[in-house]
């Protein structure tokens, strides 16, 4: 694991816009798992600045999400579809065609999480998949305790990550639904190349356990242990309890430019 710590949270979006760009550049129809929320909005930002700067052509590129709220129709402004569209696809000037995500509002929402796991499959893999953590360390919705081995499927959501997300239904945790379906970790590993950001002291501590605490269910995001490419980038504020953050910089320093992300 790659441990990148960053000024801010503008210098991480660019780092990790430029290594999305690279993989466009060498795989234009590359598949890009996107993340919800806050913290990867500057990724975004940054690769339509590039897309429209005419630094990289993302016209063929494919985009898949990572999760989704369980019975908010697809119309809903706050269903991660209808983010994704509006954050990620529009900007980038590709179509609804570019984009796979599962169906959180299937009469049968068990078989749309294995039709999403095959679909992601027979897509040919995520290339590059973007992740945030949680407060309780988890990654995609997969809650504390989830299996490492895990497939896509439904979760019932903690009652923290309920209050983190009321934020965006108005602050009222009444409206933020009890079930998602997510990528499981088992799936999300799957991924040839992992990267997960992280800004802010609220997100130091679960850092911490993912990056230098056991692997271990309890904390979801320390799969990433496991994986052979996966790049974790922190800002100063998400670094602080590291307790080797003064290697981590170092190795960055010393690393060659050519090896990017």
């Amino acid at each position: 694991m790659e441990v990148v710590i960053v000024p801010d949270s503008a210098a991480g979006g660019e780092l990790i816009a430029e290594a999305m760009a690279d993989l466009l550049r060498r795989k234009p129809d590359a598949l890009l798992g996107v993340a919800t929320g806050s913290t990867p909005l500057p990724v975004y930002e940054a690769l339509g600045a590039k897309v429209a700067a005419k630094e990289v052509d993302a016209s063929r590129a494919r985009i898949c999400q990572l999760d989704e709220y369980v019975g908010l129709p697809a119309g809903h402004p706050e269903s991660y579809r209808s983010v994704v569209l509006r954050e990620v696809v529009e900007p980038l000037g590709l179509s609804e065609a570019a984009f796979m995500g599962p169906d959180g509002a299937a009469d049968d929402v068990a078989a749309a999480c294995l039709v999403y796991d095959r679909a992601l499959a027979e897509a040919g893999g995520v290339d590059l998949q973007l992740l945030g953590i949680g407060t309780d360390g988890h990654i995609g919705f997969n809650e504390p305790c989830s299996s490492l081995a895990s497939r896509t499927r439904i979760k019932t959501l903690t009652e923290q990550t309920r209050v983190d997300n009321a934020r965006f239904f108005d602050g009222d945790i009444e409206q933020v639904p009890h079930h998602v379906i997510t990528q499981g970790i088992g799936t999300i590993l799957e991924a040839r190349h992992l990267v997960l950001l992280a800004t802010g002291k609220a997100k130091a501590d679960a850092v911490a356990l993912a990056v230098e605490g056991p692997l271990s269910a309890l904390v979801p995001a320390s799969a990433l242990q496991l994986h052979p490419h996966a790049t974790v980038v922190v800002d100063e504020a998400a670094a602080s309890s590291l307790k080797l953050a003064d290697y981590f910089r170092a190795t960055y320093a010393a690393k060659p430019e050519w090896q990017g992300l």
